[in-house]
């Protein structure tokens, strides 16, 4: 289904903002509470938090982050996806999220429909709501919707980038690269795994793969540490394997490099027992695979075997 209509009655130009916005309403469903909790008011209002609150923001971008061959559901439930992996990176749960959209006047009404289906049944799987938001008119052949999702921290630890000291263990969920093979959207938030990470005392600092292992791995580095990755440990993933017959470059490097893996990159206390903690995961996670990649050594002190990241780039915004 093209995003963009070539019949003016089939466009959102042919409903006008107040019917797409009573359209919007019922599209969401029961995701999107009556006012002043959901869509109607100025503002949404939300309960007292708990817990810390955790606030994050992620857009998708028409011709950025997808393209005519991705379903209109999956790109609607992509935008919530992203923004809830930020959410497991920091081992909360999501609570409510506005969204606001840019649309071209000739923007497909059905497909815009199906964007917002795709979104409630996301939302309805991970029992948040969508509160509200804005809609705004964007040149011809844009379309963007940019999502701010709250959440709340799991418990009274929250888990961010930093804490990891040398010795310490690196590990990763799941397989890496090749999301250019659809990957991209149809990836699970690792919300569950956050959230029990967080709770265990060995892991000092988690972030999801969003720019490629070679670029993230610098936001968990602290002063004074390098990584040592090891090659043969990085968990390639199949699509990487099969991007990597077309491209000619080697599996490794789709996968430190492709990008929206959105997978969870942490550190676990050097001093804590690897087998243990190993087998709590295999035991509370079977079916997602985990893989200890290398550690933290100190900077200026060569680790032999390690991983020469030099070569390697993720994905660089603005450039």
């Amino acid at each position: 289904m093209p995003i963009f209509a070539t019949r003016p009655a089939a466009s959102v130009a042919s409903l006008g903002e107040q019917r797409l916005i009573g359209h919007v309403r019922r599209w969401l469903g029961d995701t999107s509470p009556r006012a002043p909790f959901g869509i109607g008011d100025d503002c949404a209002v939300l309960p007292p938090a708990r817990r810390a609150q955790l606030v994050t923001t992620d857009p998708v971008i028409y011709g950025r982050h997808f393209d005519a061959g991705v379903p209109a559901r999956q790109v609607g439930a992509k935008l919530l996806k992203r923004n809830l992996s930020d959410i497991a990176a920091m081992g909360g749960r999501p609570v409510a999220a506005v969204i606001s959209l840019a649309l071209a006047p000739e923007t497909s009404h059905a497909w815009l429909r199906s964007f917002y289906l795709g979104l409630a049944a996301t939302a309805r799987h991970y029992r948040m709501q969508i509160v509200g938001g804005d809609i705004t008119e964007a040149p011809a052949g844009f379309f963007g919707a940019f999502l701010t999702l709250q959440g709340e921290a799991g418990g009274r630890h929250i888990v961010t980038r930093s804490g990891a000291r040398a010795g310490d263990r690196i590990y990763v969920t799941g397989r890496l690269g090749g999301s250019r093979l659809g990957g991209h959207y149809r990836f699970i938030p690792r919300l569950r795994e956050g959230a029990w990470l967080a709770g265990r005392p060995e892991v000092r600092a988690m972030m999801d793969l969003s720019d490629g292992l070679a670029k993230d791995i610098g936001s968990l580095t602290g002063p004074g540490l390098t990584p040592a990755l090891c090659a043969p440990a990085i968990p390639v993933s199949p699509a990487a394997r099969r991007l990597a017959r077309r491209t000619g470059r080697e599996p490794l490097a789709h996968a430190l490099c492709d990008g929206e893996d959105y997978e969870l990159l942490f550190v676990v206390r050097g001093r804590s027992a690897p087998a243990a903690f190993e087998a709590a995961w295999r035991r509370r996670f079977p079916r997602t695979p985990l893989t200890r990649i290398g550690l933290f050594a100190p900077l200026g002190q060569p680790w032999a075997g390690a991983l020469d990241l030099a070569p390697y780039h993720g994905y660089e915004h603005l450039r």
